[in-house]
């Protein structure tokens, strides 16, 4: 019996590979929003102070690699492509690649934990602009559920943060804060969105099975105007506040990120660190995702759960 799906798309942001491509890269990601002139500049330097570049593109395709490898291994032998939206390849560029190959329809799976119009919506607009651009001769894209409750997701978070809790000293590890953190949105496009509702429930579904009573939410790398309201409390007011309350210790989980880039190797390890430092606190962030051998399992687990079925052209 053939397969209702050629091919599978790896649907990700995006990121520079090299110092040159910073500047360019943050215009398209800024085009249409109004983020400020100066925080893109900053961001530039975020960029610059962690080596010039994002292993994002890296990091997909180290996912692309393994999700076809394992999905060789439970029979299914189908192509697993990447598409990125800020950076090479671009969608559009990956279609044509796909339809050169001769890929007539393809699943999408969206590397994007939560489901907001800034993610989920915007990529699938992004990817029919591409094929309207190749004037509809693209592939068809059907695309994966959400799998921000996925049991093997969840999974993948409780095997990090426990490599986190192994270095705090076991009587200590109870008592210790676990800060959960995700993109800030804007408060409107959040209340749009099940964005709040999915992480609240992707951190009740860890918390639950580490069996660990103390833990929040926080939110980090915010890049609007200072007076447009966004989603609190940040990362670092967070710090502070345990700081206040004594806390020496802090386990950090971005469980709002699948890989570890530039809101994670400079927000969280350098900014937040710093700030953790100044007063007195310890920060052990936990590891992405990334290649990890559960999280691409459970991508598995969904490519090969809409393989198996014919696609609803829902989308």
């Amino acid at each position: 019996m053939s397969l209702p799906y050629q091919a599978v798309l790896l649907i990700a942001f995006g990121g520079p590979t090299r110092s040159e491509e910073i500047r360019p890269f943050l215009m398209r990601v800024a085009k249409g929003t109004p983020i400020p002139p100066q925080r893109l500049e900053e961001v530039a330097h975020h960029y610059e102070a962690v080596g010039g570049k994002s292993p994002l593109n890296e990091i997909t395709f180290r996912q692309a690699r393994a999700l076809q490898i394992l999905l060789k291994q439970k029979s299914v032998s189908v192509p697993v492509y990447v598409g990125m939206r800020n950076a090479s390849p671009f969608f559009v560029e990956t279609l044509k690649q796909m339809t050169d190959d001769g890929i007539q329809r393809a699943l999408g799976f969206i590397l994007s934990s939560y489901q907001t119009e800034a993610s989920w919506d915007r990529y699938q607009k992004n990817i029919a602009d591409g094929r309207a651009e190749l004037s509809g001769i693209a592939p068809d894209i059907d695309y994966c559920e959400g799998w921000h409750d996925h049991p093997l997701f969840i999974q993948t978070w409780v095997e990090l943060i426990r490599a986190g809790f192994s270095k705090i000293p076991a009587e200590k590890r109870r008592a210790t804060p676990l800060v959960f953190t995700a993109h800030s949105l804007p408060i409107p496009m959040a209340a749009r969105s099940p964005y709040v509702e999915q992480l609240e429930t992707t951190a009740r579904l860890i918390t639950d099975k580490l069996d660990h009573p103390r833990w929040s939410i926080a939110y980090q790398s915010r890049s609007g105007k200072p007076t447009e309201p966004w989603l609190e409390p940040d990362i670092t007011h967070a710090i502070r506040q345990l700081a206040i309350e004594g806390i020496s210790e802090v386990i950090v989980a971005p469980i709002g990120f699948v890989c570890d880039h530039v809101e994670i190797l400079y927000d969280l390890d350098i900014e937040a660190a710093n700030i953790a430092a100044r007063y007195g606190v310890q920060l052990l962030r936990v590891s992405c995702p990334n290649d990890h051998s559960t999280f691409i399992a459970m991508i598995a687990d969904l490519v090969a759960t809409r393989l198996s079925v014919e696609p609803n052209h829902s989308q």
